[in-house]
């Protein structure tokens, strides 16, 4: 298979590395220079400089021949355009974006694309072929629905360590994993959360909101 990824940050990088371990074929497409450099050193893949929303930088990824373009920048505008020539102007058969702001998914789902919200979801569609609305059913409890949510915690929250048990969350909410660098750790009650953690849960639609200032408020971060 063949996957041409928009952004080398932090989550294409991971979809990406996914992907070359199960032996596919990577061309990602970064604008940041200090980014490119960093790729070409730690990956086997072919990393074009430039922005994804212009076609020129889009061909030399040769995204006719792929069988999937997934977008990960943190712009949902800088995504749906990718999204939107890969799949109009180069026909792309699958596309798929990450979305950032859940308001915006209705838009990505009209135009065909299949909006995700976390790494680890968007690296097991594209492998296992599966469909978001399958994908949903897994994350489905009995009549209410649930959203597994990707939670940053900024770099320059240079104080933050809260253990998970000083965090005040919504009651029908719970941390899955963070991911820390490379590694994933599974939250316990003395787990402390560090700058940079990328936080994946689980809570309801409703919650969504509340479980993120719970995660991010710093006001009590000693």
């Amino acid at each position: 298979m063949y996957a041409v990824i928009a952004g080398g940050g932090k989550v294409g990088r991971a979809i990406a590395a996914d992907l070359l371990d199960d032996g596919h074929q990577v061309t990602i497409i970064e604008l940041l220079p200090e980014r490119t450099e960093a790729l070409q050193r730690a990956y086997d893949l072919l990393v074009i400089r430039g922005d994804a929303t212009d076609v020129q930088y889009l061909e030399q990824a040769r995204p006719e021949r792929a069988d999937v373009f997934v977008a990960t920048t943190r712009y949902d505008d800088v995504n749906y355009v990718a999204c939107q020539l890969a799949k109009i102007t180069f026909e792309v058969e699958r596309v798929l974006s990450r979305v950032n702001s859940p308001r915006n998914e209705d838009l990505f789902h009209a135009m065909g694309i299949e909006a995700v919200s976390t790494t680890t979801l968007i690296s097991r569609l594209i492998r296992e072929q599966a469909t978001v609305g399958e994908l949903i059913h897994l994350y489905t409890l009995r009549a209410g629905e649930v959203n597994l949510v990707e939670i940053d915690v900024p770099e320059d929250f240079g104080a933050y360590h809260r253990d998970v048990s000083q965090l005040e969350l919504p009651t029908q909410s719970v941390l899955v994993c963070v991911f820390r660098g490379d590694e994933t750790v599974i939250p316990r009650g003395d787990t402390r959360l560090q700058a940079g953690d990328q936080v994946i849960a689980l809570t309801t639609p409703e919650l969504e909101t509340a479980l993120r200032e719970a995660i991010l408020d710093d006001s009590e971060a000693q």
